[in-house]
């Protein structure tokens, strides 16, 4: 049995998402080697954090932290394009749980009642399929005790890809694309609002600005990378 096994895992195994190397036995979707060389920023911990530095005087978070920093070709870059256009979903799960057993054993985001993804709009989410953020908030939910909700933030316009557009364009762009639906179910609440990547930081300011719509709710950052 153990032989028709090792047949069947070298020539039907799944391979390393980054490197595309085999994965062994006990390695799942990434190899060990290149989650080793993931740039992490280790701001979980970190109150003077670069994600944190970039809201000051924008908008009041209690605290924000990133899992990974994002670079122009780098390795994070290709394996969040596979999460967003390729349907690798178990990739959000993945980020999800590295990122959640990092919070839960910090101090700094004890007690989140809700995390909140930044919304996809409909016509891009049926287009798509799904929102790359789900699986990522689920696993987030599962390590903090806290509940997933999807509903209550929406997204109001549909806009294209904002890429490769500065800061004060993305700023216009995103203003008046979010909703929140309900201005009380957040109230005395700590929410944790997470998203896949920051650059400008236009779209979970925005998105933050709305939860603010609520009463003495408490807003934490959390996303999968920052490009520094």
């Amino acid at each position: 049995m153990q032989l028709l096994k090792n047949v069947f895992n070298l020539f039907f195994s799944d391979v390393c998402l980054n490197c595309k190397l085999q994965l062994s036995e006990n390695e799942t979707l990434v190899c060990t080697q290149c989650r080793h060389d993931f740039p992490q920023t280790n701001f979980t911990n970190n109150s003077e954090n670069q994600l944190e530095k970039k809201f000051y005087g924008r908008i009041p978070l209690n605290a924000a932290t990133s899992l990974f920093y994002y670079h122009k070709n780098g390795k994070i870059q290709q394996i969040i394009h596979q999460l967003k256009y390729k349907s690798q979903q178990k990739i959000g799960t993945l980020f999800g749980n590295w990122l959640g057993e990092e919070i839960a054993q910090s101090n700094r985001f004890n007690n989140i009642d809700y995390i909140v993804t930044v919304p996809l709009h409909p016509k891009k989410k049926k287009t798509r399929g799904y929102n790359q953020l789900t699986k990522f908030g689920k696993a987030l939910s599962e390590k903090l005790n806290s509940e997933l909700i999807e509903d209550k933030l929406i997204k109001i316009e549909s806009t294209e890809t904002q890429t490769h557009k500065g800061r004060v364009e993305r700023w216009r762009n995103t203003q008046h694309l979010f909703e929140l639906s309900d201005t009380s179910f957040f109230e005395n609440k700590h929410v944790l609002l997470i998203d896949d990547v920051v650059t400008t930081g236009a779209t979970i300011e925005t998105c933050a600005n709305q939860l603010l719509k609520t009463k003495s709710i408490k807003i934490s950052v959390a996303v999968m990378a920052f490009t520094e």
